[in-house]
């Protein structure tokens, strides 16, 4: 019982779904690798030309790990509890006449969006919202380490001082 217990959890574990899929994807790259070796190429070529092939490997695995984040029937199944228990604390709110049934809907109607909230948060990846290089920022540092636009003015006046000195 404990063994299919930990094989279950095991499963869901981000850690080995990354796993098996760089296994998998590692298995694509050997096949295409091979196919080119069939067709005459050095083993460098061919392994270039399967990468080349097959595309981004770290933007496949990352794209497969999240569909298999979002393909787990457990967490389709809690996301779907915790709707039930917002619309359940939404009707007792509205059809409730005692102020203790009301206090009962609102915590339900809390427990159910904040916990919907907390598995939003948790699949999302850092990733896409760090920030990328912009090269057609005006406040872009030049190669020198200096702004490209700059704040003073020729009497060393920042844009405050001239505003008030201007008036």
């Amino acid at each position: 019982m404990k063994a299919v217990i930990t094989r279950l959890l095991h499963r869901f574990d981000r850690e080995v779904i990354e796993h098996q899929i760089e296994e998998e994807l590692r298995f694509h790259l050997e096949q295409l690798t091979e196919q080119h070796l069939q067709q005459d190429m050095s083993l460098a070529e061919a392994k270039d030309a399967a990468s080349k092939c097959f595309g981004n490997v770290e933007q496949i695995r990352d794209q497969c790990v999240e569909i298999s984040r979002s393909n787990r029937p457990l967490i389709r199944a809690l996301k779907s509890f915790l709707i039930l228990v917002f619309l359940v604390g939404v009707l007792v709110r509205i059809f409730s006449t005692e102020f203790h049934l009301t206090r009962v809907g609102d915590i339900l109607i809390a427990v159910g969006v904040l916990s919907r909230l907390l598995l939003y948060v948790h699949s999302l990846t850092p990733s896409s919202f760090l920030s990328k290089p912009e090269t057609s920022s005006p406040l872009m540092l030049n190669e020198d380490g200096r702004a490209s636009i700059e704040a003073y003015d020729q009497r060393k006046r920042t844009p405050v001082e001239r505003v008030i000195s201007d008036k």
